[in-house]
């Protein structure tokens, strides 16, 4: 299945969190020998989830849509078990096992998602995983957390 083919639901992003992860972008390598952190493939695929975004405020965000440093519980189709995982910048993960960066797979698949929402997103390996998003837990513009 080619990245054309992916069924992608409609996204929702702040104009905060999409200023932070263009700057991030920016400063990631440009070749094709990227670091184990991202790789060309994803790299793509999060600046085109950028540029076919709804842009909002963070004060007029949805308070059920996936957003930077919020919490998700999701579940992915090739496992059985629910995950809840707080979307981190990556200066920001920590040993604790409870975050997942943005440059990760699954984490640039679940920005912008909404409560509901499944996606098909394609793995560096060639392959494609759906991602259901089941609750999110804690969104820091649900909580007033509009400059974090």
């Amino acid at each position: 299945m080619t990245p054309q083919t992916i069924s992608k639901p409609k996204i929702i992003l702040s104009t905060l969190d999409v200023e932070r992860i263009e700057q991030l972008l920016e400063g990631l390598p440009h070749n094709r020998q990227l670091t184990n952190q991202i790789n060309s493939q994803l790299r793509d695929e999060l600046e085109a989830e950028l540029r076919r975004a709804e842009v909002v405020d963070p004060m007029d965000m949805p308070a059920t849509v996936v957003t930077m440093n919020s919490t998700v519980k999701f579940k992915v189709a090739s496992s059985p078990e629910e995950f809840e995982l707080t979307l981190v910048y990556p200066k920001d993960l920590d040993s604790s096992g409870k975050k997942i960066s943005i440059l990760a797979p699954i984490g640039s698949a679940l920005l912008g998602l909404s409560q509901g929402d499944q996606i098909q997103w394609p793995t560096p390996d060639g392959g494609v995983q759906q991602v259901s998003i089941q609750e999110i837990t804690y969104q820091p513009e649900r909580n007033g957390e509009y400059h974090r």
